[in-house]
């Protein structure tokens, strides 16, 4: 098929398409090209799901609990979305690949999260690895951490600028926003479907399905939500370019429902034992090197040694 016809296919006049959208179609076309050579081994997700709580074993809740660190951990130094969902799309694709002790998992998942900021975060915010440790509370040394940084980097083949559910999801989002012709595809906000999809990030059922499909569905819910029936046919139009069965978005926009109403209630904010609480005194604050005013984060609920997996 011509590009041109894709392009049509979503719903776009080709004799008036902007050269904006053209390049968001071509963008969209590289990422969905690429999207499969960064999902994590399902094989490997799958051990995680079926295993019991016995302190040596990785599990299904200790993953969850470790990426709500990750993002209270993110909110505390002001990083952006893409540091975290990216911190995310590596240690789920590194747990796939590999057997993390729990007593392990503070160190990769921390170092995930360095990776992650180190790509997508300006020099100058980049906190030092000796403060990262010190506020996470996590008990290893710098030493430990680079040798870590360099396994999860060869495990991963190097691969830490692919596509994530983020990048997907502005697309999609610029793509109705440019394609619509409908005043209220602005309800469509940026900022609160971000909200949505980082609370989808700390439930693990989610790392088993396809950035491209999770974000349509956060799209998709959103639109039925906010009753923006125009927009209806968008959404299918993208789902038909990207290739996505229509069953599948049924199934994950009910899955991503069932999240955020969870995220919603009073059981989410409950206290428990492995809830991060940080509080910084101001001495804390001025030995941190890489920052001069840090303010304490509010609480935030809670949500080496490496052995290769058999193939």
């Amino acid at each position: 098929m011509k590009f041109q016809d894709e392009v049509g296919m979503i719903g776009i006049d080709t004799q008036g398409a902007s050269s904006e959208i053209l390049a968001l179609v071509n963008q969209l076309n590289v990422q969905l090209e690429q999207e499969a050579k960064y999902q994590p081994r399902l094989n490997g997700l799958k051990v995680i799901e079926t295993a019991h709580e016995n302190g040596i074993r990785m599990t299904v809740r200790l993953r969850e609990l470790e990426v709500k660190d990750l993002l209270s951990l993110s909110q505390f130094f002001g990083f952006s979305t893409d540091a975290f969902v990216l911190a995310t799309s590596f240690l789920d694709r590194f747990l796939g690949l590999m057997k993390v002790q729990p007593k392990h998992l503070c160190c990769v998942g921390l170092c995930c999260f360095y990776l992650a900021v180190k790509t997508t975060e300006e020099e100058h915010s980049i906190p030092l690895a000796s403060d990262l440790i010190r506020i996470s509370q996590c008990r290893f040394t710098v030493s430990d951490m680079m040798r870590m940084e360099n396994i999860i980097l060869e495990k991963l083949h190097w691969k830490v600028k692919g596509p994530t559910v983020l990048n997907f999801l502005r697309l999609y989002h610029k793509l109705i926003l440019n394609c619509s012709s409908s005043e209220r595809d602005k309800m469509l906000n940026l900022e609160r479907l971000e909200s949505q999809l980082k609370a989808c990030n700390c439930r693990f059922i989610f790392s088993k399905t396809k950035g491209s499909i999770l974000a349509l569905s956060i799209l998709a819910l959103e639109v039925q939500t906010q009753n923006l029936h125009e927009l209806t046919e968008t959404i299918e139009r993208l789902r038909q370019h990207s290739k996505i069965n229509d069953h599948d978005l049924l199934h994950w926009r009910a899955r991503v429902a069932e999240c955020l109403a969870e995220y919603s209630s009073s059981r989410c904010s409950r206290p428990s034992n492995k809830k991060l609480k940080w509080i910084v005194s101001r001495r804390t604050s001025r030995q941190l090197h890489s920052y001069h005013h840090i303010t304490p984060l509010p609480t935030i609920p809670e949500a080496s040694t490496c052995t290769e997996r058999e193939p």
